[in-house]
């Protein structure tokens, strides 16, 4: 899948598929389909590993080279440990700070498991198979509803009614868009919490479990 591929899905979605006489441009088509990316990524984001190094004496660790981060998700620290060592952290702007007793010495790995926006574009995706035909619905939503906008007040050759149909498709297209993109993000939410639950805490339940 790229975005000449993924344009002409949208295209067929929204019946525009005549090349003399096609009601959205290339560029807003694209425009349409980078916004359902974003929002696919928002709920179901890329998911990327990093090893970054300490400094000496300092528990900050810049994070500036994570790009188009949406969230860090787990901190494994020290790096490269069996079973991985989790430990707790916070993030500000582009900066990590591990919430751990000792400062670090130079040098020292730190693994970053953190989740970024997919990438749509002439050479590929970064999008699984399964979310092709989400971004293409969402986009075809999207720029359904923005041509309605438009010709509310225009004279349309289809007739006056044509701007109320495509908005009525755009509603009902954007709400299930919508659940769709809900529903990936609890499974997200769901399988991150299995994945990182903090040691403290699952230690915690099985003492009161015993």
């Amino acid at each position: 899948m790229d975005l000449e591929t993924m344009r002409a899905r949208v295209r067929r979605d929204l019946h525009d598929e005549d090349a003399a006489s096609e009601r959205w441009t290339d560029d807003e088509i694209d425009r349409h389909i980078a916004r359902a990316v974003q929002e696919v990524s928002l709920a179901a984001p890329l998911e990327s590993v990093a090893t970054l190094t300490t400094s000496a004496g300092s528990r900050e660790v810049s994070i500036a080279s994570l790009a188009s981060r949406v969230a860090v998700e787990a901190v494994e620290y020290p790096g490269g440990e069996q079973p991985p060592r989790l430990v707790p952290f916070s993030t500000w702007g582009d900066t990590l700070t591990l919430i751990v007793d000792a400062a670090p010495a130079a040098g020292e790995s730190v693994v970053v498991r953190y989740s970024q926006l997919h990438t749509l574009d002439g050479d590929g995706t970064t999008l699984p198979a399964a979310l092709h035909d989400l971004v293409a619905s969402g986009a075809a939503a999207f720029a359904a509803l923005e041509w309605a906008s438009y010709a509310a007040n225009r004279v349309n050759v289809g007739g006056t009614e044509t701007w109320r149909n495509y908005h009525v498709w755009a509603q009902e297209r954007l709400a299930a868009f919508a659940k769709a993109l809900a529903k990936r993000g609890r499974e997200r939410r769901l399988r991150s919490h299995a994945l990182y639950r903090p040691e403290q805490v699952a230690t915690g339940a099985r003492a009161v479990e015993g």
